[in-house]
């Protein structure tokens, strides 16, 4: 299904690195949801599982958020298609443990814009899945 957007390039770029990885790296959890539909879905492609409206995605980042001591995505590579309200970012992924270990992993994020806000976003990670 096709998605109509509100949001130019520009927009698209802030609500997917600004608005919403900011504030995931920022643990600032109801910015966070308000990047999202109602019914929105999060899958990561590469373990299998999708997460439901906001209440099921809510639930992944209360987990994720609470299970590291800093989460920093960086080195962002943007594609935008304007036209259709889309989005893709290859990025790296840092995680620290509570005990300072690190995790690093190599992602893509696909996603799909409805208004001005993700209707459908995909996960494709080099490692094991942090968003449970």
């Amino acid at each position: 299904m096709q998605y109509q957007s509100t949001l130019d390039r520009e927009g698209l770029i802030d609500l997917a690195i600004n608005q919403y990885f900011g504030n995931v790296d920022a643990k600032n959890l109801d910015a966070v949801l308000d990047c999202f539909h109602d019914n929105a879905m999060l899958t990561v492609q590469t373990a299998f599982t999708t997460h439901e409206g906001k209440e099921g995605i809510k639930r992944m980042f209360e987990d994720f958020m609470g299970g590291y001591k800093t989460i920093i995505h960086r080195d962002f590579t943007i594609t935008v298609d304007e036209d259709n309200g889309r989005i893709t970012a290859s990025f790296i992924a840092e995680l620290e443990d509570p005990d300072g270990g690190r995790i690093f992993l190599e992602n893509t994020n696909f996603w799909r814009i409805r208004d001005d806000k993700f209707q459908e976003v995909y996960v494709y990670m080099s490692g094991a899945n942090p968003l449970v």
